[in-house]
């Protein structure tokens, strides 16, 4: 088995790593038959000199490895026909804007694996950047509080050496009397909350949330807290995820009592949306911040109108005319909506990223273990979906 680490084409480009060069290292002494080689790439968060020390090979032509690996989405025009491919590929929520992506792998009898849905037995994700995504999404929401209102400035993430230096900021800030809703409950929501707790906030029930008035709190909710069935049946987590389409939203209470939302939830597109610009219009909406970290584009938040990057994480959103303003401006809501978060801290995230995946994933490449592993993440191979994807044809064919 030969694996190659692809140079990130996505711009703007990521500086995640799939593994370290150390952990590179240990999987070549730990299977005899595996070899890793990398493309060279300057923009990496570990050099190319890093890798070269712990025995990777640093080669262009990657023609002979049987499975490249990545990190974002690879563009159409560099991929190599008849390949193994993994990578976060974005399609499988039927996103248009990698469509041409998806009818490329197809085309060009492309397998495709999708990190996203690597998972175990019971359905747990196995790898996932959600932690630090979360981590950074509320440090970038609380940047976001900082400049609007000219309180502090927050030196960005992307900028510090490590999580070690970030804390250090962290720990400097001052917020006063602001009250933060966060939707999830999963690495994502966890990672969120490391930073809100270091901050200086306190964690309180959605009940308690909705009664107190002012103060650095904040609340986590649930599905249960933010969608009830349209019937008004009891609240059943397991039907909600089979059959999101029979819900409504219940955020707008949570809306109308807090400052700032860090969205961390995962949404299916055939969940309700969270809320329309008609209810961010009401007049006891109160939400000016919105750190939206899952960055679902024309989804359950209609601000999310576009994905923000790391050097220029903010915008404004109007919501009378649904465009895009003016990041600080007061009348408007400040969005962040960076949806590659923990590109930010991309060693430590990288490390962690990578564990898993050597661990948990590489054995079941390699044949060592459990081989559904791989065939449940995988979206196309030989030309056509595969049947956990079979839902995406009507995508595929632009129906």
């Amino acid at each position: 088995m030969n694996i190659a680490i692809l140079r990130e084409t996505k711009s703007p480009r990521d500086r995640r790593v799939p593994f370290t060069p150390l952990q590179c290292r240990q999987m070549m002494d730990r299977y005899s038959e595996l070899s890793i080689c990398i493309q060279p790439d300057e923009n990496r968060c570990f050099s190319d000199h890093e890798y070269l020390k712990q025995g990777v090979s640093v080669q262009e032509n990657i023609d002979h490895c049987s499975l490249l690996i990545g990190v974002k989405e690879v563009k159409p025009e560099y991929l190599i026909e008849g390949k193994a491919y993994m990578f976060f590929s974005h399609t499988a929520k039927k996103q248009r804007h990698n469509l041409e992506l998806l009818r490329t792998l197809i085309n060009r009898n492309i397998q495709l694996i999708d990190y996203e849905y690597l998972t175990d037995n019971n359905g747990i994700r196995i790898v996932a950047f959600g932690r630090w995504a979360g981590f950074v999404g509320a440090y970038n929401a609380l940047r976001a509080y900082g400049k609007r209102y000219n309180r502090f400035e927050l030196k960005p993430a992307w900028q510090c050496k490590d999580k070690a230096e970030l804390m250090e900021h962290l720990s400097e800030l001052r917020v006063e009397d602001q009250k933060i809703v966060l939707t999830g409950g999963g690495r994502v929501a966890g990672g969120a909350m490391e930073i809100l707790d270091n901050a200086g906030f306190k964690k309180v029930s959605p009940e308690n949330f909705l009664a107190v008035e002012e103060g650095n709190i904040y609340t986590q909710l649930d599905p249960i807290h933010y969608v009830k069935h349209r019937k008004n049946d009891p609240f059943d987590l397991k039907h909600f995820f089979s059959n999101p389409q029979e819900y409504e939203n219940s955020f707008l209470p949570f809306a109308h009592a807090a400052d700032i939302f860090i969205a961390c939830h995962f949404w299916d597109p055939r969940s309700p949306v969270l809320m329309t610009r008609s209810d961010m219009l009401q007049p006891g909406f109160r939400l000016r911040i919105i750190a939206d970290v899952s960055c679902d584009i024309d989804g359950p938040i209609p601000s999310t109108i576009r994905a923000s990057t790391i050097q220029d994480p903010f915008y404004g959103y109007n919501a009378i005319t649904g465009l895009e303003s003016k990041a600080f401006d007061l009348l408007n809501i400040t969005v962040m909506s960076v949806d590659n978060l923990p590109g930010e801290l991309p060693r430590d995230a990288s490390g962690d990223f990578g564990e898993k995946l050597a661990s948990d994933v590489i054995p079941s490449i390699l044949g060592i273990s459990d081989p559904s592993v791989i065939k449940r993440a995988t979206i196309a191979e030989k030309g056509k979906l595969t049947p956990y994807f079979s839902y995406l044809q009507d995508f595929l064919d632009g129906v």
